[in-house]
């Protein structure tokens, strides 16, 4: 019988890329060497879909483009109901405030030049206690129809 080689896990520097969930309930951490397989996502998403970490490379929360989940998988404070559609290659793209540390941008599209267009929405990681809440500011119209 064969042994196998025993795998350790080394942190590596680690950035706001370094954490995706994506697919079925799928993940991968990139802040280890070689990357750690995440099984953890409480998202199930045909194509397109984003997450974001912090510098540290902790994750802060994902989106398919109609729902947002926090870091510990839970559905964000006002969270659901973005305008993204699950069959979009691309239905939510997460963006930072280049000058507000704690303040995200999600985009959204919709599909075939829905009416929705591109919106974004807008995250405040200061809110629900440090695990963030979509604000106020949601589903604001940047350019209709677009897909």
């Amino acid at each position: 019988m064969e042994m196998m080689e025993e795998v350790f896990y080394t942190p590596v520097e680690r950035n706001e890329g370094s954490v995706w969930y994506f697919g079925y309930n799928a993940g991968i951490d990139f802040g280890f060497d070689p990357p750690f397989i995440l099984d953890n996502s409480a998202m199930s998403q045909w194509e397109g879909c984003a997450s974001i970490s912090d510098s540290a490379g902790n994750c802060l929360f994902y989106t398919n483009g109609i729902t947002v989940w926090d870091s510990t998988h839970t559905v964000m404070l006002n969270g659901t109901g973005l305008n993204g559609d699950q069959q979009c290659t691309q239905s939510g793209v997460i963006v930072p405030n280049p000058e507000l540390d704690n303040i995200y941008y999600i985009f959204t599209v919709t599909l075939n030049a829905g009416a929705d267009g591109m919106q974004y929405s807008v995250v405040d990681m200061t809110l629900n206690g440090g695990l963030g809440a979509v604000t106020a500011e949601k589903n604001i119209s940047v350019n209709t129809p677009n897909t």
